[in-house]
């Protein structure tokens, strides 16, 4: 299992990029952050970035580090949170495995009501969304 990054990106106005997907084994539509699995040489940065650009359309310059988690118990692979700001949008660039992905932009609250509801399939979208939140409350600084 390779490691992953997962990003939560935020544009001027506090709306989050989020997504949506019909996932029928799990039965049925289920929100997500832009991210994925690292590419052979990337950093979890790289990744970040790519899996933005490619999934939401979007580029930023500013970037948190929201932390590093342990996606199972069972293996060293870890899931790499973000928060970007600073956003450009463009057109999305999925790839046939991607092509419903639907793009919508919510605000903070409403996407944390959607986690709170059960909507994520996965857990590190609400945990990406909780930790932006929280730390945005507290003033950390965005890097470049």
């Amino acid at each position: 299992m390779r490691d992953a990054s997962v990003v939560v990106a935020r544009d001027t106005k506090g709306l989050v990029a989020l997504l949506s997907a019909d996932f029928p084994n799990h039965g049925g539509e289920f929100l997500f952050l832009p991210g994925g699995r690292f590419e052979a040489g990337e950093s979890p940065l790289e990744c970040a970035r790519r899996e933005l650009r490619e999934e939401a359309g979007v580029t930023a310059e500013g970037w948190r580090s929201l932390g590093a988690y342990a996606i199972t118990l069972s293996s060293t692979a870890r899931v790499h949170l973000f928060e970007a700001r600073e956003l450009t949008l463009g057109a999305q660039d999925l790839t046939e495995t991607e092509q419903d992905f639907k793009l919508m932009w919510w605000p903070m609250a409403d996407a944390m009501q959607a986690a709170h509801a059960g909507r994520f399939l996965l857990p590190a979208g609400p945990l990406a969304l909780f930790l932006a939140s929280e730390i945005t409350q507290q003033g950390q600084p965005f890097s470049r």
